[in-house]
């Protein structure tokens, strides 16, 4: 293919392996360095490069091309999203009955892997969802819940080799816990029982050895597209598998519980029951509580969409009344 890479503070972009986040988050937001070279991608596999658009949000380089295709672009830095991405639209492929991308193309632009995807029609799940009557509310999380369930059916294939393994991946989590948490300012009164919940978490509260099924780890509204037939708005595509890992079920159960349930009875019994659960004990809301606290994102302070939860909770016990209510 044509051109040359742009150069950039590390010489080329070609040579770039080693760069770091910083410089290449300063990349991507020069989208005059990195986008003559995706076109130049795209036109190698014969692809129209009349009317790119690129997505100024997410954490790689996207353009979509027309309105049927996207490349997707991964710097070295990221490229066990790559592998992740890649391994999960092939393992899901014809498994779920919710679209996801399917793959067009890939390859590798001078050490940076590359995939054209189908790009999905239908409303971004971020703009919809604040504007949706709570009934449907209720019905899009029971969706949720059911195409999580879909998606940890299918067999896991290479997906089970992503490392870290789930038990590793816990650990690590515990270990740093205090510190994280300590550091995104989450207040004294919560903190306080985070140490006797983390000891319940080593001690069985979260399987290490089950089972382990697919994790996107992000069922938020910003990964999936919803569209209105009739005044009734559904679940309608389902996409960024960037950061998914083998692991405990429960654990993809956090991003919609804490961006959307709000802490409203009827969307929690929806979540779950679409997800398989009947009962919500005590048991389940800690497991759920001690995962919330480990996930690879967490930050109560900025994720937790219940107006005002910091003084309506004493404590985490209460914390987890309040999330999980039913």
């Amino acid at each position: 293919m044509e051109g040359t890479l742009p150069p950039d503070s590390t010489g080329a972009w070609g040579a770039a392996a080693s760069m770091s986040l910083d410089a290449y988050r300063a990349l991507r937001a020069d989208r005059a360095r990195w986008l003559p070279i995706a076109l130049d991608i795209a036109r190698g596999h014969g692809l129209d490069t009349s009317s790119p658009h690129v997505f100024s949000t997410g954490t790689n380089l996207v353009v979509g091309l027309g309105e049927r295709l996207i490349l997707k672009i991964f710097p070295p830095l990221l490229r066990a999203q790559f592998v992740s991405e890649r391994g999960s639209l092939t393992q899901l492929k014809g498994r779920l009955d919710l679209p996801i991308p399917e793959v067009v193309a890939e390859g590798t632009r001078d050490g940076w892997p590359y995939l054209v995807i189908t790009h999905l029609p239908g409303t971004l799940g971020s703009e919809a969802w604040p504007s949706l009557p709570e009934e449907q509310k209720q019905r899009v999380l029971r969706q949720i819940g059911e195409t999580i369930a879909a998606v940890q059916r299918a067999p896991l294939g290479p997906l089970a080799s992503i490392e870290p393994r789930w038990d590793e991946f816990m650990r690590r989590q515990m270990q740093s816990c205090r510190a994280r948490h300590e550091r995104l300012g989450l207040a004294q009164k919560f903190l306080a029982g985070l140490d006797d919940l983390l000891r319940e978490a080593a001690a069985g509260l979260i399987p290490m050895d089950a089972p382990p099924v697919i994790l996107t780890g992000e069922y938020i509204p910003e990964n999936f597209l919803l569209a209105c037939d009739n005044g009734e708005w559904s679940l309608k595509g389902l996409f960024d598998f960037g950061d998914v890992r083998a692991g405990w079920r429960d654990y993809d159960l956090l991003g919609p519980s804490a961006f959307m349930a709000a802490g409203r009875s009827g969307r929690v019994r929806n979540l779950l029951e679409g997800f398989g659960y009947t009962k919500l004990d005590f048991a389940l809301k800690r497991r759920l509580m001690a995962l919330m606290l480990l996930h690879h994102a967490s930050d109560l302070n900025s994720h937790i969409c219940i107006e005002g939860w910091q003084e309506q909770a004493n404590d985490l016990v209460e914390l987890q009344e309040l999330i999980w209510a039913g």
